[in-house]
């Protein structure tokens, strides 16, 4: 199920990251607008040029319109499309870390549910049982750990039969159960390894994103040979964008790492008992046969 949630967000992502370029590549490039207050005039050898001066109130407007387009053109989107290539992939591929996260969270967290709600009402179901076959019978198809510990319980008594050491058969049977308990222990880990590498290095990727803006903002600098903050900061405002992607992908990924891990070890718990459980009835059912066949033994001495 979790490997099935898994796939599908890592198609979702590749749709959505080839729609973003798409988009970009479709996206129109503005229109170069005349300012309303300049006018074009055509002169003639011999006649001047007469211009009136503008009025105070019409040139504070027409001053603050480039203010405007300018603070209109720093939205997240604008400042992504404008980005240099190396910043706009390492956003990119912070936002598909991002996605990988909360897919899963949500498989995780779905699976996490189920399995430990079938593992207690397993518990519940062999919790009267006195034997091993009785167990099984109780549990019916269920496909829970519990039901492959008893399996491997019921297994080694049926291959240890005719010894007569209990602690030999004890003891193969506890590292039989010890096999099950790593192998479902590694499967339920699965995807938890991804959440720690996407909190641990979604900021430091985010942050190479913003040196590299800021290095491409320092280079324009030299280029346009101005100190001027309305040209630098766009390029700084990219750049710091990938930084605060970088976070929001790593924040959540720290958190949900976490939480899973306190549920994955209550979970682990739930096996430790359900493995108690199955060497409780091993157990009795060794000792039980022990205690057959001395009657038996008594009673041909008796007869």
């Amino acid at each position: 199920m979790f490997r099935t949630v898994l796939k599908t967000g890592f198609v979702l992502a590749f749709m959505a990251m080839g729609a973003l370029a798409f988009a970009q590549q479709n996206a129109a490039a503005p229109d170069a607008k005349i300012p309303a207050g300049a006018t074009a005039s055509t002169t003639q050898p011999g006649v001047a040029a007469v211009t009136a001066p503008a009025d105070n109130g019409t040139a504070t407007i027409e001053a603050a319109k480039p203010l405007k387009a300018t603070l209109h053109e720093l939205s997240p989107w604008s400042m992504f499309l404008s980005a240099d290539i190396i910043v706009k992939a390492v956003m990119i591929g912070l936002a598909f870390a991002s996605l990988v996260t909360w897919t899963i969270f949500i498989a995780k967290m779905a699976e996490l549910t189920l399995v430990q709600r079938s593992l207690r009402a397993a518990l519940g179901k062999i919790a009267d049982s006195r034997s091993l076959a009785e167990a099984q019978f109780a549990l019916g198809s269920s496909g829970t750990i519990l039901s492959s510990l008893l399996a491997a319980a019921m297994r080694e008594a049926r291959l240890s039969a005719g010894i007569s050491s209990d602690a030999g058969v004890k003891e193969r049977a506890a590292s039989s159960f010890a096999e099950i308990v790593r192998a479902e222990s590694r499967r339920i880990r699965l995807g938890m390894g991804v959440l720690a590498t996407i909190g641990a290095t979604s900021p430091f990727v985010g942050l190479f994103g913003t040196v590299w803006g800021i290095m491409n903002s320092f280079i324009g600098i030299s280029k346009s040979q101005t100190t001027n903050l309305a040209v630098v900061a766009p390029g700084i405002a990219e750049a710091l964008l990938a930084t605060a992607i970088g976070l929001v992908a790593a924040i959540p990924a720290v958190i949900i790492y976490n939480h899973f891990s306190r549920v994955t070890k209550g979970y682990l718990e739930l096996i430790g008992r359900s493995s108690g459980a199955a060497g409780r009835l091993l157990s009795r059912d060794l000792d039980r046969t022990h205690v057959s066949s001395l009657g038996r033994v008594n009673s041909r001495a008796a007869e």
